[in-house]
């Protein structure tokens, strides 16, 4: 089972800076650059602008680089479904199917409130009938009718589709049984809540319960948040926390991997050195770690487990 990692920009400027990874994008393309040599097979998109941002943000980023994903951090609301499905189709095909899509919670807003309670369990409703209508739009073969709870269309049709269709990678996270419903049914990419090794296992049977409702139960990838740091100490980051040398912080992640995790979601490398460090020493020592343990046991993608070295999960 090959491990994929992932890079999630943060700050490159003093902390309480607000400027963005992607605030100049000569630079930032310099970067994009380093990433993908590195070894990380993935971006996230998420400025602090919002989803028009990102979506201007992810296309310049799929220009400047020929294999790295673009995972674009996306709410559902802020536009129109058919409009949204016309614009990722058209970034998927520019990018020749290097495209995902990152659905994050989000709080609905004053309007929707005057005409109904806002809260937790509606929040993710909506998000559901959202992606309902996205995949729709980008495998229909001719205009439909929508009228649901949250939305309303007529003759929505998406006549360019995306080199995947409606086969877009969908990511979703969440703890309470709701999100876990919505993403056992979308979700291909489960973004875990750190925790203890235990409690991230329990999750990931949670989630895997709830796809298999849905028949999905073998097709959802576990992603982990995880922080390299130079030094211990409580970050107040949501990630797991890993920090020594890099020989130490792969053997750290192995108990993780050895749970089923496809994929690390690498937080605090964003400067040029700090990039070209995480490739060159921690990718490349976790992933031939990860192919001896997978050598030991004789078995792809099973591991023999070993003592874990200091890993700490911020709360």
């Amino acid at each position: 089972m090959p491990i994929e990692f992932t890079h999630v920009p943060g700050k490159t400027h003093p902390a309480g800076s607000a400027v963005s990874f992607f605030y100049d994008f000569l630079e930032t393309a310099t970067k994009l650059s380093l990433i993908e040599d590195a070894g990380f097979q993935k971006i996230v998109v998420d400025d602090q602008a919002g989803l028009l941002t990102n979506m201007d943000i992810a296309a310049q980023a799929l220009d400047r680089t020929s294999a790295l994903e673009v995972v674009l951090t996306h709410w559902a609301g802020v536009i129109e479904p058919t409009v949204a499905a016309r614009q990722l189709a058209a970034l998927d095909t520019k990018s020749g199917g290097r495209l995902s899509l990152r659905m994050l919670s989000e709080p609905l807003s004053d309007d929707d409130a005057e005409t109904r309670p806002v809260g937790h369990t509606v929040v993710w409703q909506r998000i559901d009938e959202y992606l309902v209508l996205l995949k729709r739009l980008w495998s229909n073969d001719r205009p439909f009718d929508h009228e649901g709870a949250f939305y309303s269309i007529k003759g929505g049709y998406v006549p360019r589709k995306g080199p995947h269709g409606a086969d877009v990678t969908i990511r979703i996270g969440g703890q309470s049984g709701t999100a876990l419903k919505v993403a056992g049914r979308h979700a291909d990419v489960f973004e875990l809540t750190p925790g203890s090794l235990d409690e991230i296992r329990q999750l990931m049977d949670r989630v895997r319960s709830a796809a298999a409702e849905h028949g999905r139960a073998n097709k959802v990838r576990f992603a982990l948040p995880v922080r390299i740091r130079s030094e211990g100490g409580a970050s107040g980051h949501k990630a797991v926390d890993v920090f020594g040398p890099p020989a130490q912080i792969a053997l750290s992640l192995l108990p993780y991997a050895a749970l089923g995790i496809h994929e690390f979601m690498i937080v605090g490398v964003d400067r040029p050195r700090e990039i070209a460090a995480a490739g060159r020493e921690t990718i490349a020592l976790l992933r031939n770690s990860l192919a001896r343990r997978e050598a030991e046991v004789g078995q792809p993608g099973v591991f023999a487990p070993r003592v874990t070295q200091e890993v700490h999960a911020a709360r």
